[in-house]
C-alpha cells in the first residue's frame, strides 16, 4: 500500500464512464505520472484526489486512513492541493490576497494586512519565487501565477501536490524551470502527481507512471527501463501510426494568399510572404515573437494592422472576422475554450456555426439539415462523444480541438490559420490532427501554422518563416534542422 492509494474508484458523468474500478498506489516523496489519451480519466482521478469531484464507488487511503472529501477544502486540510491547468484566481486582487483567500488574518474585526503580506512573502520565498506579494495577480505572466498556486499549496501544508498539465501554457524555458522546482520539492519529501501529455517531461522527472485508457487502469510501471514506444502503446492500445513521421511532399499549386508589409504598431514589424495551395507555411519563434499577432491580423482581429493582402491575386480588405470568412479564411485559435468554441452549446451547434446560411431556410435553421452536416464532420474528425448533441464543455481537450477543426472543415475554407493546434492534447489525438492538417494541404488548401513545438513545425511545414521580437528574421525550406531554426529564433549567429 502506498503513501496515497485509491481502491476501485469509479466516476460517471452524463453519457460517459470517466473512471471504472481504478486502483493506484503512490509512494511518498515520488513524482507519479498519470497518462492516457484525452478522455482517459486522468484529470478526473486527479480532481477526485483534490476533493473537486466525489467518486461513486471506491475509497481513498492517505497515510493508512480512509478519507472522504466533500470539497477541495477537505483535501487541503489533510495536505493535498492541486495546481490547475486553467488557473483559478481572482485576477483583480493582489498576490497576497489570493494566497490568503479563505483564511484572511485578522486583528479583531479588521483585516491584518501586514500579517497577510508577511505570510504571502514567506510562502513565496519557500519555493524561491521572486514575486511582489502586493502586485495585482492578473498582471503576472502565467508562469508566475502558477508559482503562486504552488506557493499557496505548500504554505497551507501540502504533502501531496497534483499538477494538471502544468506546462501547457508555458514557454520551453519556463517549463524547464518548473521541472527543476518539482525536483527540489521531491528532495524535500513532497509527493507529486503529474498529469501531462508531454512524454519528455514524464521521463525527465517521474518515477512511476499509471496509464489509463477509456476510464480503466492499463498498468502502473516504473519509468526506469520503460521506452517511449512502450508508453505510447500502453496509452493508445496500438502502435502509433506513421503520422508523426516527416511530411510527404505535397504538390504546390496556385498562390492563395500574398501579404505585403503587414504590420501592427507595438506588435510586429512589416512582414511579407506568400501561401500557395498545398503548402503548410510554418511560423516559428519564441513566445512573444509576434506569431499569434500576425494570425489575428490576417483574420481581421487587429483594427490597427496595416499593409496589403491579396487573395488569389486580387487585393482585398479584411477588417473583421466576417470579412475574413467571406474571403475563405478559417482560424483555429490558441485558446480553444475561450475563442474556438461556445462551450455552452452542443457539438452539433458549434460545427454548424460558420455555415448557418447553409442549414437555414428564410432565416430558420433546419434541424435535420444541421444534424446531417454536423454528423459528417463529427465522424470525419472521429470526435469521441456520446452524440453530436453532447455539450462541448463536457468533451476532453483533444476532442474540443477536433471540434474546432471540424467546424472549419464544414465551412470549406481555402486558407486555414492554425495557432498551437495540439496544445494540451494527447499523443494519439496529436497524430490525428497532424494527419488532418496534411490532408487539408493535399486537398489544395493553404495552411499557416503556428506552433511552439519545434518537432511539430519541422514535421509538418513545407516552408518556415522565423520571427524574433516582432520582426521576420529568416525564411527556411522544409526540414532545415532544429539548430538552424533555434539560432534564428534566439538571435545566435
Amino acid at each position: 500500500m502506498g503513501f496515497l492509494s485509491v481502491r476501485n474508484l469509479s466516476k460517471r458523468f452524463p453519457g460517459v464512464q470517466a473512471l471504472a474500478g481504478v486502483s493506484v498506489d503512490i509512494e511518498q516523496g515520488s513524482c507519479h505520472a498519470l497518462m492516457g489519451e484525452n478522455g482517459a480519466g486522468k484529470s478526473t482521478l486527479g480532481k477526485i484526489l483534490a476533493g473537486i469531484y466525489q467518486p461513486e464507488e471506491g475509497e481513498i487511503l492517505f497515510q493508512d486512513h480512509v478519507i472522504h472529501f466533500q470539497g477541495p477544502q477537505d483535501a487541503v486540510s489533510v495536505g493535498i492541493s492541486m495546481v490547475h491547468q486553467e488557473l483559478l484566481f481572482a485576477e483583480n486582487m493582489t498576490v497576497a490576497e489570493n494566497l490568503c483567500l479563505g483564511d484572511m488574518p485578522r486583528k479583531g474585526l479588521w483585516l491584518d494586512r501586514k500579517e497577510m503580506i508577511r505570510r504571502a512573502t514567506q510562502w513565496l520565498e519557500s519555493i524561491g519565487a521572486a514575486i511582489d506579494p502586493q502586485q495585482i495577480l492578473g498582471e503576472l505572466p502565467i508562469s508566475k501565477q502558477q508559482l503562486v498556486q504552488i506557493a499557496g499549496g505548500i504554505g497551507r501544508g501540502a504533502k501531496v501536490l497534483i499538477f494538471d498539465e502544468p506546462t501547457s501554457s508555458l514557454s520551453q524555458a519556463e517549463a524547464l524551470k518548473l521541472l527543476d522546482l518539482i525536483r527540489d520539492l521531491k528532495k524535500k519529501g513532497l509527493t507529486c502527481i503529474y498529469v501531462s501529455h508531454r512524454l519528455e517531461e514524464i521521463f525527465a522527472i517521474c518515477d512511476k507512471v499509471t496509464v489509463l485508457r477509456d476510464g480503466k487502469l492499463v498498468d502502473t510501471v516504473k519509468i526506469d527501463g520503460l521506452s517511449r514506444d512502450e508508453l505510447v502503446r500502453m496509452m493508445i492500445g496500438r502502435e502509433l501510426a506513421a503520422s508523426l513521421e516527416e511530411h510527404a511532399t505535397t504538390k504546390i499549386g496556385e498562390e492563395l494568399l500574398r501579404v505585403e508589409n503587414l504590420a501592427s504598431p507595438g506588435k510586429f514589424q512589416p512582414v511579407s510572404f506568400t501561401l500557395h495551395a498545398g503548402e503548410i507555411l510554418g511560423l516559428a519563434g519564441l513566445v512573444g515573437a509576434g506569431r499569434t499577432e500576425i494570425v489575428e491580423a490576417l483574420f481581421g482581429l487587429d483594427p490597427d494592422a496595416t499593409g496589403k493582402m491579396f487573395v488569389r491575386g486580387k487585393q482585398v480588405s479584411v477588417r473583421n472576422p466576417i470579412e475574413a470568412m467571406q474571403r475563405g479564411f478559417g482560424l483555429v485559435p490558441e485558446d480553444r475554450k475561450h475563442h474556438g468554441l461556445v462551450l455552452s452549446m452542443t457539438a452539433k451547434e458549434n460545427v454548424s456555426l460558420p455555415v448557418l446560411d447553409k442549414v437555414a431556410t428564410a432565416g430558420w435553421i433546419q434541424n435535420q439539415r444541421e444534424r446531417s452536416l454536423a454528423q459528417v464532420f463529427f465522424d470525419r474528425m472521429r470526435v469521441k462523444a456520446p452524440t453530436i448533441d453532447s455539450k462541448s464543455a463536457g468533451l476532453s481537450g483533444g476532442n474540443q480541438q477536433k471540434l474546432v477543426l471540424a467546424k472549419w472543415l464544414a465551412a470549406d475554407t481555402d486558407v486555414l490559420l492554425v495557432d498551437e493546434p495540439t496544445r494540451g492534447v494527447d499523443v494519439g489525438a496529436k497524430a490525428e490532427i497532424h494527419n488532418l492538417i496534411r490532408g487539408l494541404a493535399n486537398e489544395g488548401n493553404g495552411v499557416l501554422l503556428v506552433s511552439s513545438e519545434l518537432p511539430e513545425l519541422l514535421s509538418l511545414a513545407t516552408r518556415l518563416i522565423v520571427m524574433r521580437e516582432g520582426s521576420m528574421v529568416g525564411e527556411l525550406p522544409a526540414n532545415p534542422g532544429e539548430e538552424s531554426v533555434m539560432r534564428l529564433m534566439a538571435g545566435v549567429q
